[in-house]
């Protein structure tokens, strides 16, 4: 099922933003069980997932077509909050689903990829380290969205697990890409949290979830 949005006259420089919501084609389905990204225990069915296809702007201030895979329930409103990410022409590195769920060999090397679906363990504060906390990521759920993690690190006691994302943790200046007020706002308006906004040491300025968690 294909929608169209309108734009309004401030955004004419920018294609009419269209999005579409469908069921996981099969040679999908086979990639995220293969690549061990999907399992029989995963708290979430495939049937429940969608694959979410919305335009973006490019670090390259071109447009392209972006792709993610969410929970059914999150589907249309995430296509809300990138129709007002479109509209900022907040730069998006990469969001082809070949970037996150392809073989290695075809990923970006900056690794610098939006996703949301992926079933696996919340990860543990740079603070503590460790590779799982025993409790599932709302990743895992198709309930989150990772956004530029390279501009917007996994933080905590002043460290980051990548250590290309240096330049990005001085979150008192903007840089581009930087998650910002108005990105905030734009999955505000769904009702979901940002990991920037967590108390404590640790923040993960990438995430953003249905719980805030």
């Amino acid at each position: 099922m294909r929608h169209f949005v309108a734009l309004p006259a401030a955004a004419v420089a920018l294609a009419p933003f269209h999005f579409s919501i469908s069921a996981l084609p099969h040679p999908v389905e086979k990639q995220l069980r293969t690549g061990g990204f999907w399992h029989s225990s995963c708290p979430v069915q495939r049937s429940d997932l969608r694959l979410l296809t919305v335009p973006y702007v490019g670090f390259d201030r071109q447009v392209h077509t972006g792709q993610l895979i969410v929970n059914r329930r999150a589907a249309r409103p995430l296509a809300h909050s990138f129709h007002r990410i479109y509209r900022l022409r907040f730069p998006v590195r990469h969001m082809a689903l070949a970037d996150f769920y392809g073989p290695r060999s075809v990923r970006p090397r900056d690794d610098d990829v939006t996703a949301a679906f992926e079933c696996r363990q919340a990860v543990p504060s740079p603070c503590t380290g460790g590779r799982g906390t025993g409790t599932w990521s709302m990743h895992a759920y198709g309930l989150a969205v990772d956004v530029n993690p390279r501009e917007n690190p996994y933080v905590g006691c002043g460290q980051s697990r990548d250590p290309a994302t240096k330049p990005y943790r001085d979150r008192s200046r903007h840089l581009r890409g930087m998650v910002g007020r108005r990105v905030v706002r734009a999955f505000r308006s769904i009702g979901w949290g940002w990991g920037g906004s967590w108390t404590g040491n640790t923040k993960d300025y990438m995430h953003f979830s249905s719980t805030g968690h």
